[in-house]
């Protein structure tokens, strides 16, 4: 049988402590959540390697670095409440809710949602819940939140997922611009977002998060 804790600690010694993710919360998460769980079952033996494990249907769970990096980079607080978008099967929700107090899980899959349920509640993450609807709309009936996570990639952020993030509050996308990535992080101050770059990455855009084609006369 693999050892699947051996290689979670292997995960986080070789692919989160060295790209300087020293939060300790953040590595006591992942060094907690068994990353193999909320993964179909042809995928668990790739569930810990340093690359994005393709989850079908064009969805993809990102690799454990550019999580990881994320999580740093938004410092998430034990009084917060986050928005997990493009949740897919729970693995970033499950790991988040180590940190925040509480937790919304958006996925727009039925299957992918339902499942997600089923698998946090298996991993004790009594403070999380999945919202199903469309990834693009958020959930905003649990908001505003203190922080946003986006997993996968955005060419533009939709308004009405901006409109959910509170005065202060922190997001975090990975932008896709000619096939490049770029994880950048947003401050809202005075109701308007500032985005900073914090680190290169892979993603791909997720349905409704594409440029929408300009149209002129």
């Amino acid at each position: 049988m693999p050892d699947f804790a051996a290689r979670r600690r292997t995960m986080v010694d070789t692919q989160i402590r060295p790209s300087d993710v020293t939060k300790f919360p953040i590595i006591e998460a992942m060094l907690e959540v068994p990353r193999e769980a909320f993964v179909p079952d042809a995928k668990r033996e790739a569930a810990y390697a340093e690359e994005m494990i393709d989850l079908g249907d064009g969805r993809v769970l990102p690799e454990p670095r550019t999580f990881g990096k994320m999580l740093d980079a938004l410092n998430i607080q034990d009084d917060e409440a986050v928005l997990d978008v493009a949740a897919a099967l729970g693995y970033s929700t499950a790991v988040t809710a180590h940190l925040a107090q509480f937790v919304v899980a958006v996925e727009e899959d039925v299957a992918m949602a339902g499942e997600a349920q089923s698998l946090l509640s298996e991993a004790g993450a009594d403070n999380a819940v999945v919202h199903h609807g469309p990834l693009a709309e958020g959930a905003a009936e649990h908001g505003p939140y203190d922080a946003i996570l986006v997993q996968g990639g955005v060419e533009q952020v939709p308004e009405a997922l901006l409109a959910q993030l509170k005065e202060g509050g922190r997001i975090a996308c990975t932008f896709v611009e000619d096939g490049v990535g770029t994880v950048r992080i947003g401050h809202k101050s005075g109701g308007k977002l500032s985005w900073r770059y914090a680190f290169n990455a892979g993603g791909q855009v997720l349905p409704g998060f594409a440029k929408q084609p300009e149209f002129s006369l």
